[in-house]
């Protein structure tokens, strides 16, 4: 069972906002498939689910009534699990589109990246009554940081009191969907080290998520590191020796057993 304002330990990531079954036919774009994938993964050793959901298009959607139906249907289905819903733009959404969704929803768990909320620093009062109300409202947040350097601005936003609260839930991003940054599990340990110039007022549960046929050994040396991890067809569709996988489970089993191996 997963703590109040803590992270499961494998969050499955399904589907994403880009993939298609052109990329793979297992990619789960329905509200059924979504849920039968579910059900198939926490089998697999996921504690925990990252949600997408999609338009008639099968393009990346962002609805309050759209999630807040997926929700019911996962809470019946999986009720032990850990719900995410996404924020992301994923180049469709405007910051203050983001926002409303995640106000109209007041979901439990959500996913938000710094570098969306803060396009420019004349964003930040409108990202920082953001913040606020979520934890006014309970909503909570796991903020993506894509690289070091938003790390640094993320701990600066904490030392202003932009972000408020002393616990924090991190989302570290190793590589990217077009491969110009390589995922590579000795880029961990530098953002372990930023963290701890945060010193004792604040604390931080940290996932971490990686792309491509790298996935699995960067994953499991976050678990080795104490870091929580997300797993799936959302940034990986491959296998450790290189071998495509057949569904998500497969993706979730590998790389907790891996971690279990430890």
């Amino acid at each position: 069972m997963t703590l109040l304002n803590s992270l499961p330990d494998i969050m499955v990531a399904p589907n994403g906002a880009r993939r298609t079954k052109a990329d793979h036919p297992a990619i789960p774009l329905t509200q059924q498939e979504l849920v039968e994938t579910a059900i198939a993964c926490q089998a697999a050793g996921a504690d925990g689910i990252h949600l997408h959901i999609r338009d008639a298009q099968g393009l990346h959607l962002l609805d309050a009534a759209g999630y807040a139906r997926l929700l019911d249907a996962f809470s019946a289905a999986v009720p032990d699990m850990y719900l995410q819903v996404t924020s992301e733009a994923a180049g469709r959404y405007m910051t203050e589109e983001q926002i409303a969704v995640v106000r109209a929803l007041k979901p439990d768990n959500v996913s938000v990246a710094l570098r969306e909320m803060t396009p420019s620093p004349e964003a930040w009062p409108t990202a920082q009554a953001f913040y606020h109300w979520a934890a006014d409202k309970g909503v909570s947040i796991q903020h993506i940081l894509y690289a070091p350097e938003e790390g640094a601005l993320f701990l600066d936003a904490l030392s202003a009191g932009k972000i408020p609260g002393t616990h924090h839930l991190l989302q570290f991003v190793l590589g990217d969907y077009q491969g110009t940054r390589i995922s590579r599990p000795e880029d961990i340990q530098p953002l372990l080290d930023l963290l701890a110039g945060a010193g004792s007022a604040h604390t931080f549960d940290w996932m971490l998520c990686a792309f491509g046929r790298e996935e699995t050994g960067c994953l499991t040396e976050a678990a080795r590191l104490g870091g929580k991890v997300r797993v799936g067809f959302e940034n990986s569709l491959w296998n450790a020796d290189g071998s495509l996988a057949g569904d998500n489970a497969e993706r979730v089993r590998e790389v907790a057993q891996s971690i279990h191996a430890l």
